[in-house]
């Protein structure tokens, strides 16, 4: 289902700081496409602001209702069934947004972004996290945070991984890490997060390439 509708004005709208950071990582007049898109904040903000040729794939019908009433074409469509309907390298960039613990099989979905986009960003929460840590040893039960506020038997996270998983995954997988960004819950980066990403970085932020 796409939509192209004439609607209410919502570009005064600020951005999420995670969502800020990754647009600076998208030129002007990219293709993009947004996969868990959301309301789809981010592809109006780029369309409007850069020119960007967007689309997003969304299963949630009020998150399409308010892609819809953004005016950001919108496809639905499970993630989780593949991207076989998307030509190789349609894109310039595949997002995904806090949405990669959330999938099935992450790792198949992380090789069909690279597969229609020449490069994929993806956020994530950092398992590995002091805090995560201490909620285990101390407490012995699965942690509950900002980041991360369902409890075990309720949460969509099927798939949680670490900052340094992220990256043996990519190493193995043949896979570039172009950027990487390891942030506190704040979205700011200091000596911890920047020294030791693995224990003091609660959100990670990767582009990556073939």
């Amino acid at each position: 289902m796409s939509a192209a509708h004439t609607l209410p004005d919502t570009r005064g709208e600020a951005l999420r700081t995670d969502l800020s950071l990754i647009r600076e990582w998208i030129p002007d007049g990219a293709r993009v496409l947004d996969l868990g898109c959301g309301e789809g904040q981010l592809l109006q903000n780029l369309r409007d602001t850069r020119n960007v040729q967007g689309y997003g794939l969304e299963i949630d019908q009020d998150n399409i209702a308010g892609c819809i009433r953004r005016g950001v074409n919108v496809i639905e469509q499970d993630i989780d069934e593949g991207l076989g309907n998307i030509a190789d390298k349609r894109f310039d960039y595949v997002l995904m947004t806090q949405a990669l613990q959330a999938v099935q099989r992450p790792d198949l979905v992380l090789a069909e972004m690279l597969r229609v986009g020449r490069e994929a960003i993806v956020t994530f929460p950092n398992f590995g996290h002091w805090r995560v840590r201490g909620y285990l040893f101390f407490k012995g039960r699965m942690p509950v945070s900002r980041r991360l506020p369902y409890q075990w038997y309720d949460t969509p996270n099927i798939h949680l991984c670490t900052v340094n998983d992220f990256d043996t995954h990519c190493r193995k997988s043949g896979y570039r890490i172009l950027d990487r960004l390891v942030l506190n819950n704040d979205h700011a980066s200091g000596i911890g997060t920047r020294l030791w990403p693995n224990v003091f970085g609660e959100i990670a932020i990767y582009r990556v390439s073939c």
